[in-house]
């Protein structure tokens, strides 16, 4: 065979492999455009929502979240291939009920008994960001509630609420419990909490003055760093356990049935300093919880508000709210971003449906 037709074979197998792979490219690209792309929902990733009722931070009942999301609210994110479910709250949208907080919370559709339950919840998360502006005196500034037991009777007060709270300027935030009284008698006014810490500080330690927070704690939680929690109740007896890689783990046990804070003289030394000047002075019930039903929460409940501290020096935040624009909250880190990798409930066969809770609380909103 000649040179020159050597040269003419080799020149029609080079064009003939780029018609094929010019050929395969238009293939794969015209299949990626008509491919339809597969959502991931909530409920994909934490196959459970048929336990609970979603409240959004618009004040909204939802219902129940499975196959839904909302881009403001309540979707998934997928980071170094986990995927996780965000909750996300700004500091201000329309509250669910007479609270003053906005929340982006899971609330059980069943109510358990506490003196009769066996039943639990648990949670492996990471809080990816709490609220940028605040009032460093107030005790309820830059915190976000995470999970919860909530009384859906009498003054539907809450024997537990697990929160995360971090200081601007600080690296390492606090995780915390408090348990609130079971007012005894029908003024609820004088209701306060009790707080143990976790990681870090409890919800009592806040800043000398609005702009400058206490020192930071040592021992704390980062934004972005995982921890979990169990809460079981068994027959009158809630043990609340924490746990995260690096830190040391928790328990604790509290009697939900029988109060410790039945008189003046049972009121811990820190109740005395945050809540008593502000006239929460209240006593609880000596049975505590008992005869009330009570269910599970979990998800963002944003604790920092614009409300103005002189209204109350522990709940009222005086945090930017930007009028309530929520893009223009989420713009400038106004909001609490709770992301959960796993949860799971686990219900007694003597709960009951909770379905008078929602009906008296949907149509209040503020």
């Amino acid at each position: 065979m000649s040179k020159k037709t050597i040269t003419i074979a080799t020149t029609l197998v080079f064009i003939g492999a780029l018609l094929a792979f010019s050929s395969c490219n238009n293939t794969v690209k015209e299949n990626t455009e008509n491919e339809t792309q597969k959502i991931t929902y909530p409920s994909d990733v934490i196959p459970f929502y048929h336990h609970w009722n979603l409240i959004l931070g618009d004040g909204s009942n939802a219902g129940v979240a499975n196959n839904m999301e909302n881009d403001d609210f309540f979707y998934t994110t997928n980071e170094e291939k986990t995927d996780w479910v965000v909750y996300k709250t700004p500091n201000n949208g329309s509250t669910h009920g007479s609270s003053n907080n906005t929340r982006t919370e899971l609330a059980q559709k069943k109510k358990f008994f506490p003196n009769k339950a066996n039943d639990k919840m648990n949670a492996t998360l990471k809080v990816m960001n709490v609220s940028a502006t605040g009032d460093a005196r107030v005790a309820a500034s830059y915190s976000v509630v995470v999970g919860q037991i909530h009384s859906a009777d009498g003054h539907e007060n809450e024997p537990l609420k697990i929160f995360y709270k971090k200081f601007p300027g600080h690296e390492k935030g606090s995780v915390f419990w408090n348990y609130e009284i079971n007012t005894a008698g029908d003024d609820n006014a004088g209701r306060w909490d009790y707080s143990l810490p976790v990681w870090g500080y409890d919800f009592s330690v806040v800043g000398a003055d609005k702009e400058n927070a206490p020192a930071e704690p040592e021992n704390g939680i980062k934004l972005g760093e995982e921890f979990s929690y169990e809460v079981h109740v068994k027959k009158g007896i809630m043990t609340v356990s924490f746990t995260s890689e690096g830190h040391e783990s928790k328990s604790f046990t509290k009697n939900l049935v029988e109060s410790e804070y039945a008189t003046a003289a049972d009121r811990p030394a820190q109740v005395e300093k945050l809540f008593v000047p502000i006239g929460q002075d209240g006593l609880e019930r000596e049975d505590g919880y008992a005869g009330e039903g009570c269910f599970f929460k979990m998800g963002s409940y944003n604790q920092t508000n614009g409300k103005s501290p002189e209204s109350n020096m522990v709940w009222c935040a005086g945090a930017e709210t930007h009028g309530g624009d929520i893009k223009k909250q989420y713009a400038d880190g106004n909001y609490a971003e709770v992301w959960f990798k796993t949860a799971s409930i686990s219900v007694s066969d003597e709960a009951v449906s909770n379905e008078e809770y929602f009906s008296k609380n949907d149509d209040y909103q503020k």
